[in-house]
C-alpha cells in the first residue's frame, strides 16, 4: 500500500466508524492514533507530529476567542429554559395574527431574534417546535408548511451573529488565512477576526429572514388555507395587547442583542468580552421576566457543561486527526489536486462546497469546521478567495445541508418534538421551498460578494 493512500484510507475508515454510531471525538482520535502507530511501525510517519499534539492542546486552552463558546451557549440555554422565547412568540403572534401567514411571520422573526441572542441551532429548533407547532396546527396551518417555517427559522442561528458557529469558524478561518498568506510569502498578513465574520454574515442573515417573510406572504396570499389569519379566534387577545405590553416583551431582547453584537461590531469589546456581558444580561433578563430560579439556573449550567465538553472534546480529537493526516502528506495531495482541477478556483470551490454539503448529512458543524476547513481552507485562500466571504459561504452551505432531507439535523430535531399526527414526509415536504431559498441566497452571494465583504471593509477601514 502506497503512503499517499493512507490518509484517505484513514478518512474512509473513520467515516465508517462514525456511521456505526461511535462518538465523533473518539472516532477521530482513535483512528488517527491507530494509523499513526502503523506509520511508526512501517517507518512512514514522523514522531514529531505526535510530539506536536500537546502544543496543540495548550493552544486550544490558551485561545481567548474560544472562551466565548461556553458563554454564548449559556446565553442560549438560559433563554430556552426561562420561557423568554415563549413570551416573544406569543407577543409577535398578537401583533401579526390578523395577517395571512402572520403566525408564520412571527415564528420567523422570533427565530431570527433567538438566533441573534444565542446562535444554538438545535435549541432554537426544539424550542420553536415545542412552542409554536401546536399553536400553528391549532389555527389550521398546513402541517408541512408549519414544519418548514419552524426548521428554516431555527437554523438561522447558524448564520446570524453572534452565532457560536461563526465564533468557531472565524477562529479556524483566521488560522487558515494566515497559513495561506505565509505560503504565498506574505509574512505580515492582515488579521481576520471573528468580528469580521460577524459583520460579513449580517447582511446575508437579514436577507434570508426577509426572503423567508416574502415567501410566507406570497404563499399565504395564493393559498390562504395553508396559512390562514387568526381572525376572530384571537380578536379579544389582540385588543388586549397594549403598546406598553409589546414594548416590555420586545425591548429587553433587543437591548441584549445590541449590547452583545453592537459592542463587537463597534470594536468596543472582543467576542469573549461581549459574550460575558451577554451572559450577565440574559440572567438579568430572565430574572426580570420571572423566568429564572435556582432550578433553572442549575439545569442550565449542567446543560452548558455537557454541550461545551462535547465541543472541545471534538476539537481535541480533530486536532489529533489533522496532525496524522498532515503527517502522511494528505494536505499536500489535496492542495495539488484542487490546484490542478480544470476550471481553477471555481471548480475547486464548487467541489469543496459539494463535499461539505454531503458531509453535513452525517457530521455536525463542529466536526466539519475542525476537520475539513483546516485542510481545504488554506488551499482555497491561496487561490485568492476572500476569507470572510468563504467563511459565510461555508456557513450558509452547511445551513442548507442541515435542512435537506433525508438526513438534515434540523429535521431530526423537529421530528423529536413534533406530534405523531405530523408525518416525517410532511416535514420533508415543508422544507423544500426554504432549501430553494437558501440555494438562491448562495447564488446571490456568489455573484454579489460585496453583500458579505462591504460591511467589514467599511467598519474596519
Amino acid at each position: 500500500m502506497s503512503v499517499e493512500t493512507l490518509p484517505f484510507l484513514m478518512v474512509g475508515i473513520t467515516f465508517v466508524i462514525l456511521l456505526l454510531g461511535y462518538p465523533v471525538a473518539f472516532s477521530l482520535a482513535g483512528s488517527a492514533i491507530i494509523f499513526g502507530f502503523y506509520g511508526l511501525a512501517t517507518g512512514n510517519f514522523d514522531t514529531s507530529f505526535f510530539s506536536a499534539f500537546p502544543e496543540r492542546i495548550f493552544g486550544i486552552i490558551g485561545n481567548q476567542t474560544l472562551i466565548a463558546v461556553p458563554l454564548f451557549i449559556f446565553m442560549g440555554v438560559v433563554l430556552e429554559r426561562s420561557k423568554i422565547a415563549e413570551g416573544l412568540l406569543e407577543t409577535m403572534g398578537k401583533l401579526f395574527g390578523r395577517l395571512r401567514g402572520g403566525l408564520a411571520i412571527s415564528v420567523c422573526l422570533v427565530g431570527g431574534i433567538l438566533a441573534a441572542s444565542t446562535g444554538i441551532v438545535g435549541a432554537t429548533v426544539v424550542t420553536m417546535g415545542l412552542i409554536s407547532l401546536p399553536v400553528m396546527i391549532k389555527h389550521r396551518y398546513d402541517p408541512a408548511f408549519a414544519s418548514g417555517v419552524i426548521t428554516a427559522s431555527g437554523t438561522l442561528g447558524q448564520i446570524i451573529p453572534p452565532s457560536i458557529i461563526l465564533v468557531i469558524l472565524g477562529d479556524v478561518i483566521s488560522s487558515a488565512y494566515q497559513q495561506a498568506q505565509l505560503s504565498l510569502g506574505n509574512y505580515s498578513p492582515r488579521a481576520v477576526s471573528v468580528g469580521d465574520l460577524f459583520l460579513g454574515a449580517l447582511f446575508p442573515g437579514i436577507l434570508l429572514v426577509c426572503i423567508y417573510i416574502v415567501y410566507i406572504l406570497i404563499i399565504s396570499w395564493i393559498k390562504p388555507n395553508i396559512a390562514p389569519s387568526l381572525g376572530s379566534d384571537t380578536s379579544s387577545e389582540q385588543k388586549g395587547t397594549s403598546t406598553i405590553e409589546i414594548f416590555k416583551v420586545l425591548l429587553p431582547p433587543f437591548i441584549l442583542i445590541t449590547l452583545v453584537l453592537g459592542s463587537i461590531l463597534a470594536g468596543i469589546a472582543t467576542p469573549t468580552e461581549a459574550a460575558a456581558v451577554g451572559s450577565v444580561g440574559v440572567i438579568l433578563l430572565a430574572y426580570q421576566q420571572k423566568g429564572l430560579n435556582r432550578k433553572v439556573l442549575h439545569n442550565s449550567c449542567k446543560n452548558v457543561a455537557r454541550i461545551n465538553s462535547m465541543v472541545f472534546t471534538i476539537l481535541i480529537g480533530s486536532s489529533m486527526f489533522s496532525l496524522v493526516f498532515r503527517g502522511y502528506g494528505g494536505d499536500e495531495v489535496i492542495a495539488s489536486y484542487l490546484s490542478n482541477l480544470p476550471g481553477g478556483v471555481i471548480s475547486a470551490f464548487l467541489l469543496v462546497m459539494g463535499i461539505m454539503f454531503f458531509l453535513g448529512f452525517f457530521l455536525d458543524f463542529f466536526e466539519i469546521t475542525f476537520v475539513v476547513v483546516p485542510i481545504v481552507g488554506p488551499v482555497l485562500l491561496t487561490m485568492g478567495l476572500d476569507p470572510v466571504w468563504l467563511g459565510v459561504m461555508i456557513a450558509v452551505n452547511l445551513q442548507t445541508s442541515f435542512l435537506t432531507p433525508p438526513f438534515g439535523f434540523a429535521l431530526f430535531y423537529l421530528r423529536g418534538v413534533a406530534p405523531p399526527s405530523i408525518s416525517t414526509l410532511q416535514i420533508y415536504r415543508g422544507v423544500i421551498p426554504f432549501i430553494t431559498i437558501q440555494i438562491a441566497v448562495l447564488v446571490i452571494l456568489w455573484f454579489y460578494p460585496g453583500l458579505v465583504t462591504w460591511l467589514p471593509e467599511q467598519v474596519y477601514q
